[in-house]
């Protein structure tokens, strides 16, 4: 029997505006699917998006939505999830948003690892705004704003979001949608700051204008730079040049949470418990 997703959309806003052949689309379908599996209600989720192709997710799902400001998700989110710390957080942002405008705010929603799922759609490009490098557009890529070749270095979020403290960390491909369902489930299942990287394609603003003339040629490309990450370790640094690996990247359960945390801060004020020290808290710096 085919899955149902009618019950998670605002059925009243289909069709979607997203381009034909976007890979927002099936994002989408994977996230339904991952909430479905994990048995979640609707009433327990909250899903937060900015501005960008991304941010029409908080319009057609039917949960708990707040659609706001460029680059602010994860602030909102962050505020959303101290108010409420016992439901489900979730952050859908484009590259831009997440990494440009709002990249200090991802930083630190990292570093503190509150309980709150990021996830970004990688699509090289400011897709809805027509074509403007991104912090992930690869070098020489043609963009509207530097049309003679992007020479920006390539920006990897992944890597940052590691750095930063981010206790699960992973990507995927719409291309391999049944792969991209698990690894939300086990982000959203994550007790701390899960960062996860959904590359898709911008054949529109991004693909036809690099010579990828078809949806299929944008997502074939993705494909050629990409690579499971028990093959990628098995590569030299040489060889890891310009691919990006897929899969759980981090997965880190020993850090505490930050809404844990304030807990027992808000313990102290209550004389529920004396001073906190450093050695009540798993550091590791």
């Amino acid at each position: 029997m085919a899955f149902n997703y009618d019950q998670y959309l605002r059925l009243e806003k289909m069709p979607t505006l997203w381009c034909w052949g976007c890979g927002d689309g099936v994002v989408l379908k994977s996230f339904i699917r991952a909430v479905n599996k994990l048995g979640l209600s609707q009433d327990e989720i909250c899903v937060v998006s900015g501005i960008g192709c991304s941010g029409r997710f908080s319009s057609y799902l039917d949960f708990n939505t707040v659609h706001t400001t460029h680059g602010r998700t994860v602030a909102f989110a962050t505020g959303i999830k101290l108010a409420n710390p016992s439901k489900t957080v979730v952050c859908v942002a484009g590259d831009g948003d997440a990494l440009a405008i709002g990249g200090n705010h991802t930083i630190h929603g990292c570093r503190r690892n509150i309980d709150i799922t990021l996830i970004v759609i990688q699509n090289f490009i400011y897709g809805l705004t027509n074509s403007q490098t991104s912090p992930t557009t690869p070098q020489g890529m043609w963009t509207v704003s530097q049309k003679a070749g992007n020479i920006d270095p390539t920006f990897d979020g992944c890597k940052l979001a590691i750095a930063a403290g981010a206790s699960f960390v992973g990507r995927e491909n719409v291309t391999a949608p049944k792969k991209l369902e698990k690894l939300f489930v086990e982000a959203i299942k994550h007790r701390g700051f899960s960062y996860v990287e959904a590359m898709s394609n911008c054949h529109i603003n991004f693909g036809r204008k690099n010579k990828m003339q078809s949806a299929m040629e944008n997502l074939d490309w993705i494909d050629s730079i990409t690579m499971p990450k028990k093959k990628y370790d098995e590569l030299s640094p040489e060889e890891q040049l310009n691919l990006l690996p897929t899969g759980i990247l981090k997965q880190d359960m020993e850090v505490r949470e930050y809404c844990d945390m304030y807990e027992d801060i808000k313990a102290v004020h209550q004389g529920k418990r004396g001073v906190i020290t450093q050695a009540d808290f798993k550091k590791k710096i």
